[in-house]
């Protein structure tokens, strides 16, 4: 059959089998199922008779909640086999997996590598994590997640890219490219990539309150000029999948959306790939009230713009009579079918179904990665307050290592971590014990406040480990309270009266409050839930073998009163809104970041001053640094539009560039500010250029105060 030439294209090759298909076999291929252990035998003889679209790997809906082993590659495999050889078309299956920050190496929260601004290392992040799926027999995970955030409540913020639409922009490419590759002259991938899933499209991120699952009221302005962007560039990317999302949006469930995903994913951004639902999402429409059977979900899921649905089985029971009866047409199912099938080819399963056992084998010697991941981790660390007494002094000889993360593992880790084996990871103290083998490091081992106090008052220095547990966010964990969990307050400051020099580090998956920490502590490492190398990454840094440059992809606030809070907000019609028992701005600005050295960002210059429709700015700067050590800065471009027809934010991330520097080197740095840079989503969802005025800023945060200004005619 044509279909088995690889050397006809990825098209050919589907404009030959789609038409072999029947009815029964193509809406086979638009459903995703979980095998559940006690009933494996149905699904296999489902496969022989129909075939099957996709298999999910997790068994449970919050499985980034549990650690649990995927299936093995001899299972893989085996249902392979049969999808190959015993269904008559040999139609091979997707396996899926949420590979959130890596597999077997995890690397830190996306909210950590964000922290990064450093798109070349995020897309070797996601290739090594592309790498180790595909050797394992996984072809496709459920990321990366692209939702903006602007509340830290909310769980799932540790999935996601932060704040800002152009750095989530600039990090879905790089995740995109870092799991899919290129493809070549024919359609394909090359070898040792996944397929890729933006998700959750769209305005997850703007639930209510922070609670998971929650309505989201946003208007299409500024649903299309900070939640899209990132989907956007996805899409432009060529991301293979986009995952619907479960709220109601604006009245609207997203997974029941035919504006949100026909007419704007599809038609109007171009998407060529495949939606498929969120865990249950179509079902969950009729919780949503807009449908009052499966039938009606199926319906109404299918009709927006839903190719599979994953794990309930609404399209199994109800797409055939829904088609037959007219009411979905059978154009808009071999639409579907058409877009699943092209990933699968793109993804070379026709052609290698199987994974290479004695390849899996190999992925054993882990030190490559490891050692990568120790890299990328100690650079998304942010070092938020430095009195002078990081890094550890050379003559330090007695280190009080106290508090509750002094000996975790699992929780370095993070959430939605399934298939590490999670006794892995190092401790802090054994790392710190490992750099330091000549300095007297005390700990408490019983984990008593009073014995922690006792040791901070022999030593010569305190590090002061404190977070939140990795259960403590991720899917479903919103929480109220911003403060670290009970008594971590206490415990700094009871510390902090002992007098000694107190280095605290702080491990979590969102931005918390520090207000009450922060003036107690000589320096602050902010390390997030930093993965597999995170214990060794941050002793990295607190000896001065890394100069820190990590710089925070979201607002810190004072506390929950502040929320919602982010950099990017609009002009008001009268002087900045304030409260009357706390200032209104936060503890630490988006882009905020401290170094063991000092740059200064000087030089301003704008060129040319006056441009046409169409034509671009150049903007550069002078940075130097002027410390004593070498370093890296992440030096951050700004734009205003002075005047607009619609309201836009004071000032928005339009470049970034992280840079090295030698002790006194100079450098100049070079940011171009072109057509899509300054134009933005107007009336009625139309792209518009507007003529007039534009401030620029440069500088190593978002309060830059470096500024210049354009003319666009």
């Amino acid at each position: 059959m044509k279909y088995k030439n690889p050397s006809l294209s990825v098209q050919e090759r589907v404009n030959d089998l789609l038409p072999r298909m029947t009815l029964e076999e193509k809406i086979a291929q638009c459903i995703q199922i979980y095998i559940p252990p006690d009933h494996p035998g149905e699904i296999v003889d489902r496969i022989r008779a129909v075939g099957l679209g996709s298999r999910i790997l997790g068994a449970v809906s919050l499985a980034g909640n549990v650690s649990q082993r995927t299936a093995g590659i001899e299972d893989l495999n085996e249902i392979q086999r049969i999808a190959m050889n015993e269904f008559h078309l040999g139609i091979p299956v997707i396996h899926g997996l949420d590979v959130i920050h890596g597999l077997r190496v995890i690397f830190p929260i996306p909210l950590g590598l964000a922290a990064t601004f450093d798109p070349d290392a995020i897309q070797k992040t996601y290739n090594i994590a592309a790498e180790e799926c595909f050797r394992l027999g996984i072809h496709w995970s459920f990321a990366p997640m692209l939702d903006i955030a602007h509340d830290p409540r909310w769980g799932r913020i540790v999935e996601g890219f932060g704040e800002d639409p152009y750095l989530g922009a600039k990090m879905a490419v790089a995740a995109i490219k870092g799991f899919q590759g290129e493809l070549d002259e024919n359609g394909y991938q090359s070898q040792d990539h996944i397929l890729a899933c933006a998700k959750h499209y769209i305005g997850y991120g703007g639930a209510e309150g922070g609670r998971d699952y929650n309505t989201a009221e946003i208007t299409d302005h500024t649903l299309r000029n900070i939640y899209l962007p990132p989907f956007r560039a996805a899409v432009q990317a060529g991301v293979g999948s986009v995952m619907s999302a479960f709220e109601d949006l604006n009245g609207e469930p997203a997974s029941g959306s035919r504006y949100l995903l026909t007419d704007l994913l599809k038609e109007e951004l171009g998407f060529n790939g495949f939606v498929i639902s969120d865990w249950a999402s179509v079902a969950e429409l009729i919780h949503h009230r807009v449908a009052a059977n499966e039938r009606e979900a199926a319906q109404i899921a299918f009709d927006a713009g839903v190719d599979m649905e994953m794990v309930t089985e609404c399209y199994a029971h109800h797409l055939a009579d829904l088609v037959m009866e007219g009411i979905i047409s059978m154009e808009r199912l071999d639409d579907a079918v058409r877009r699943i099938l092209t990933q699968k080819f793109q993804l070379g399963l026709f052609d290698h179904p199987y994974a290479d056992v004695q390849k899996s084998l190999e992925i054993r010697d882990l030190s490559a990665y490891h050692a990568a991941a120790r890299e990328v981790t100690a650079r998304s660390m942010v070092l938020l307050k430095n009195n002078g007494i990081l890094p550890l002094p050379g003559d330090v000889r007695r280190i009080a290592l106290i508090g509750p993360f002094v000996n975790q593992r699992r929780a370095l880790l993070g959430t939605w971590v399934n298939d590490v084996l999670a006794d892995e990871p190092q401790t802090l103290e054994e790392a710190l014990r490992a750099s330091c083998p000549d300095v007297e490091i005390l700990t408490a081992p019983n984990g008593l406040m009073d014995e922690m106090i006792m040791i901070a008052a022999e030593a010569d220095i305190v590090l002061l480990a404190l977070g939140e547990s990795n259960a403590r966010n991720g899917e479903y964990n919103s929480i109220a309270s911003l403060n670290l969990p009970a008594g971590q307050e206490e415990l700094a400051q009871a510390v902090a009266g002992m007098g000694k020099p107190l280095a605290v580090l702080v491990f979590a998956g969102r931005p918390v409050t520090l207000t009450r920490i922060l003036p107690h502590a000589d320096a602050l490492l902010y390390a997030w839930h930093p993965g597999s190398m995170g214990a060794a990454a941050a002793v990295d840094i607190l000896l001065g073998k890394v100069n820190p440059a990590g710089k925070l992809p979201v607002t810190f606030p004072r506390g929950e009163g502040q929320i919602p809070v982010h950099y990017n907000h609009k002009s008001t019609g009268r002087d900045h809104p304030r409260y009357l028992d706390m200032p209104v701005e936060p503890l630490f600005p988006f882009g905020f970041g401290l170094s063991y050295t000092r740059f200064e960002i000087t030089d301003l210059v704008v060129e040319p001053v006056e441009i046409p429709a169409g034509a671009s700015v150049n903007v550069s700067v002078t940075v130097t640094n002027t410390g004593e050590c070498k370093g890296e800065e992440v030096v951050q471009c700004y734009l205003q539009d002075c005047v607009s027809r619609r309201t836009r934010p004071e000032r928005e991330l339009k470049g970034f560039q992280r840079i090295a520097l030698q002790p006194g080197e100079s450098r100049r740095v070079e940011f171009t500010i072109g057509p899509d840079e300054m134009s933005y989503y107007g009336a009625g969802g139309s792209w518009v250029l507007e003529p007039g005025a534009f401030k620029v800023w440069v500088g190593n945060d978002c309060k830059a105060s470096l500024e210049g200004s354009f003319l666009l005619k």
